[in-house]
């Protein structure tokens, strides 16, 4: 059984840094997406960063590359996010996802959601001006 468990959220001022975590359990495959999806308020949910596991590959949405980082810590099964120069617009509930097994790597289809099999129950950023 997969287990996705974010932590790490809160609220900071714009400019500031907040960093996500997520443990993972009960992913065997070789090579799968993980990823990090926001949900603002009325808006759908929207791809931030994506990763290759068992490559690694990365890919981001643009409105979040050069301030976000995405980062697999395989020996801890962790998925991480850091978030630096947030911005209020960045504020939304955030998911960690895993697929299943993916054979090849395509940037642009790790900020699908319908890519994703496993999702969390999100955790919440909040990022006043």
């Amino acid at each position: 059984q997969v287990e996705l468990v974010e932590s790490g959220g809160g609220s900071v001022q714009a400019g500031g840094s907040l960093r996500l975590s997520c443990a993972a359990s009960g992913l065997t495959y070789r090579y799968y997406y993980m990823g990090w999806f926001r949900q603002a308020p009325g808006k759908e949910r929207e791809g931030v960063a994506g990763c290759y596991v068992g490559g690694r590959s990365t890919y981001y949405a643009d409105s979040v590359e050069g301030r976000f980082t995405i980062s697999r810590d395989n020996a801890e099964n962790t998925l991480s996010l850091q978030m630096n120069s947030l911005k209020p617009e960045d504020t939304a509930m955030y998911y960690c996802a895993a697929s299943s097994q993916k054979t090849w790597w395509l940037p642009s289809r790790s900020m699908v959601k319908e890519e994703y099999n496993y999702w969390g129950q999100g955790t919440q950023v909040t990022v006043s001006s």
